[in-house]
């Protein structure tokens, strides 16, 4: 599976969850991957490979960077279909 995790208000709120769920589902064989609507002068630390969206709708931007997110976690899921403004 690809899981796709936010940063900001998901990751941010319990670094250390985010860090042993990513640990664990790499180690079970899956892929996690960091989509954040930051653009790549704000970028961050992630145990992951992190994907800046530059302020556009992530599941769109994904989609068009040939990523077939099979679970997205995030606090906001509206950024997953609309821009930020």
């Amino acid at each position: 599976m690809l899981i796709a995790l936010d940063y900001d208000g998901t990751y941010t709120r319990d670094p250390a969850l985010w860090d042993g769920f990513v640990r664990s589902a790499t180690a079970s064989g899956h892929r996690v991957v960091c989509f954040t609507m930051r653009h790549l002068s704000e970028a961050i630390e992630m145990p992951c490979d992190v994907v800046y969206t530059a302020r556009k709708a992530k599941a769109k931007f994904a989609a068009q960077c040939g990523h077939h997110v099979d679970i997205w976690i995030d606090n906001d899921p509206l950024f997953l279909i609309e821009d930020a403004a």
